[in-house]
């Protein structure tokens, strides 16, 4: 994917987003899916929708018995959504993958039918994920309207080094299941990764509590390249929309390319 200068960035359309956050029902895949679909109905016209982390069961450590297999019932599903909105539609679900593996895998349903896939590089060892999943190998990059998109899971957030791609991302995106027990967390880096990298970030958590009795407070949020916020979902149920501009973000990294002076490293 190329390296888009300021000139070609700034004529790149606008992208909308829709980022739904809602409450889960607990391990049960067809009653979210049924949540969603009416959900869905008001994200048409957005080109990007996005759903929170285990968006078909809630955070589970239950992947044996909740795994879907590769282009189950859940993908399928979430295909059908892209291609009836005409949007590209994306969340994390439990998959088991060919190799037999157990991944904390996010979809990219295009609206062509045709499904990516990016699996959770960093397990939150705290609930014991890394027990049950097995961690995702490379760092994924998607074009939509040519705009680069950098999706990631919930605990990537808290490694930059995952995160850092100024030169080419446009869009890092975060899909989450964080406990209100550290919103704080959420909220302040969020903005640091937007600042460091010189785009725009968005972030898509779940409300209510899970069947193991945690709280999530929601703050699902989309901030512009100085790390200012965009769009503020605070604790609400819903679908919030936003625009993204990119002749905004082209503009600011001429004026201020700081990702001329990065430093380089390689991922281990």
């Amino acid at each position: 994917m190329q390296n888009l200068s300021g000139a070609v960035l700034s004529q790149l359309p606008d992208l909308e987003l829709a980022l739904i956050q809602t409450t889960l029902a607990w391990q049960d895949p067809v009653a979210n899916r049924a949540h969603f679909a009416a959900l869905l109905q008001q994200a048409r016209g957005a080109d990007l929708v996005v759903l929170p982390e285990m968006f078909s069961t809630g955070f589970s450590m239950d992947s044996a018995t909740l795994a879907e297999p590769e282009g189950g019932p859940s993908t399928q599903w979430l295909r059908e959504q892209a291609q009836q909105l005409g949007a590209v539609t994306t969340g994390s679900l439990i998959i088991q993958a060919a190799d037999g593996s157990y991944r904390n895998r996010l979809l990219w349903a295009r609206p062509d039918g045709s499904v990516v896939h990016y699996d959770k590089r960093h397990l939150f060892r705290m609930a014991g994920e890394h027990k049950h999943y097995r961690a995702g190998e490379q760092q994924v990059l998607l074009e939509l309207k040519g705009w680069r998109v950098r999706p990631l899971i919930c605990y990537d957030l808290r490694f930059p080094v995952w995160s850092r791609s100024a030169a080419d991302t446009d869009l890092l995106l975060y899909t989450a299941n964080w406990p209100a027990a550290r919103r704080q967390h959420w909220n302040r880096l969020l903005p640091a990764r937007a600042i460091e990298n010189l785009c725009y970030v968005a972030a898509v958590n779940r409300i209510g509590e899970d069947g193991k009795g945690f709280a999530y407070s929601g703050d699902s949020q989309v901030l512009d390249f100085q790390g200012d916020s965009v769009l503020a979902a605070e604790a609400a149920d819903g679908v919030f929309r936003v625009t993204l501009k990119a002749a905004e973000l082209a503009a600011y990294r001429q004026r201020f390319p700081a990702h001329l002076d990065a430093d380089g490293f390689q991922l281990s």
